[in-house]
């Protein structure tokens, strides 16, 4: 996510020696190098609470994924049961979307990728959508 000017964290309530025995014994065997990212205790759900992820009767963090925008500004969220796996290429289609619609004021709509229309918001728009935008 570096070349999209982003930083990513992981974040959850195991210590950080389990991350690191998690990392060399598992991730390290699916991804090249282990996680490319620095994991974050949150030991006690402090930061899982501020984000409404944290469990406290099973005292975890629930998955959930944040997008932030430079402003520290929440634009986007996703929580999941762990059974659920995410999706990274819709992650990095909502972060490109968040920054076009930040760089230009345009909106994206639904399922926008990078290249594709955009909407310009303006009383012309209200009631018109239908006209200017066919999926």
């Amino acid at each position: 996510m570096k070349e999209l000017g982003v930083e990513v964290l992981s974040v959850s309530t195991d210590s950080r020696f389990t991350h690191k025995i998690w990392n060399e014994g598992e991730l390290s065997k699916m991804v090249d190098g282990g996680i490319p990212y620095p994991m974050l205790s949150d030991q006690g759900g402090r930061i899982g609470t501020v984000y409404g992820v944290y469990d406290e009767a099973a005292g975890v963090d629930i998955r959930g994924r944040f997008i932030i925008d430079p402003d520290g500004v929440i634009q986007a969220m996703e929580v999941l049961t762990p059974p659920v796996g995410r999706n990274p290429d819709e992650l990095i289609r909502q972060v490109k979307a968040f920054q076009h619609v930040r760089a230009t004021g345009e909106a994206t709509p639904s399922g926008w990728t990078p290249g594709a229309k955009t909407l310009k918001p303006g009383p012309d728009l209200v009631g018109q959508v239908w006209k200017v935008w066919k999926p």
